[in-house]
């Protein structure tokens, strides 16, 4: 299970599996080791357990979000910004008041 420090949703529209939802993650760096990010494969489902939403993927990962960590920060917001200069209007960021537990994941329809 993953568990980063803050966290977005993206909604993609492609032209081969219609919309798809991917978390994007972020991760502070120490002093050790630098900041870092991932994009999981797209979201299968959702529950909550306490103040933890707790992302599945299509390949199987897991990321606990916690609720209150929502948002862009340096260690995710380089990508975000990378991918709207990609894919314009393919790509935007769930509003923060999203209702992640009724959500249809897999509707697929753009």
């Amino acid at each position: 299970m993953l568990y980063p420090d803050n966290w977005v949703v993206i909604k993609i529209k492609t032209e081969e599996n219609g919309i798809i939802y991917k978390v994007l993650a972020g991760w502070s760096g120490g002093y050790t080791q630098g900041s870092s990010w991932k994009l999981n494969s797209g979201i299968t489902g959702v529950s909550l357990e306490d103040d933890r939403y707790i992302f599945k993927g299509h390949s199987g990962s897991i990321y606990s979000c916690h609720k209150n960590s929502y948002g862009l920060r340096v260690n995710n917001a380089y990508i975000w910004n990378r991918l709207q200069e990609l894919c314009k209007d393919k790509v935007e960021m769930m509003p923060e008041d999203t209702d992640w537990l009724n959500v249809d994941w897999l509707a697929n329809k753009v």
